[in-house]
């Protein structure tokens, strides 16, 4: 069955230039273009999409304000939202994880890379590169949490086993799957199966949510290693 993608930005140009990439790869369909979010959520309930492809800044409703609405729906459980930003320019990137987000693109991204993102996130899983991820954490998290205290209490993780923590910690780093498994010499398939149960214990929505998760108790320490 094809990926259902609704593209939504606010430049006609790159909405085409998205649509034209993704509608040549095979087994994904763009189903709806959006100009700002509330397009985004009408579209992705209509259409009941896979997929958002979501900017930031866009007029009346934005795409922090539309992100919340789809990952707060019952009926759009299964649409994930990837955030497509001028990562430097853009303070919401943070606060787009927090709403439900499952990821994010840079807007000059590759050809492939977008292709492969809708694939990976539609998969199941989040979008969260190393690279991408450590600059997030640096860049946005460390700057929010050096001028507050954590958000949720350290106790929200008592549900998970010393191993799940030490796991989410590491997906909190950027490190993925193959990296955690050889930094604490498991196989791939046990490190994605702890990932999978802290996701489940914590009621994470996806790999995304672990990481705000693991800021907002202060499991992980803008800037530490």
């Amino acid at each position: 069955m094809d990926i259902k993608v609704v593209i939504a930005d606010d430049q006609a140009l790159l909405r085409g230039g998205f649509r034209a990439l993704l509608d040549s790869a095979p087994g994904i369909v763009v189903v709806a273009e959006a100009s700002d979010g509330a397009e985004a959520v009408a579209a992705a309930r209509q259409h009941r999409a896979d997929i958002v492809l979501m900017d930031i800044r866009m007029p009346r409703v934005d795409g922090l304000e539309a992100t919340r609405r789809i990952s707060g729906d019952p009926e759009l459980a299964g649409t994930k939202v990837i955030i497509v930003t001028t990562f430097e320019s853009d303070e919401y990137v943070y606060e787009a994880l927090r709403s439900g987000a499952s990821g994010f693109l840079l807007k000059d991204t590759e050809p492939a890379d977008l292709i492969q993102a809708v694939r990976v996130v539609a998969g199941g899983d989040a979008l969260l590169s190393p690279s991408v991820t450590r600059r997030l954490v640096e860049d946005i998290a460390g700057r929010r949490f050096a001028q507050s205290r954590p958000r949720l209490p350290l106790a929200v993780l008592d549900v998970l086993t010393e191993r799940e923590r030490e796991v989410m910690a590491l997906v909190a780093q950027g490190l993925s799957n193959d990296e955690i498994a050889a930094k604490l010499y498991l196989s791939p398939l046990t490190a994605k199966t702890h990932v999978s149960r802290a996701m489940t214990k914590l009621g994470a929505r996806d790999r995304a949510q672990l990481v705000v998760t693991a800021y907002e108790t202060g499991l992980v320490v803008p800037g530490a290693s």
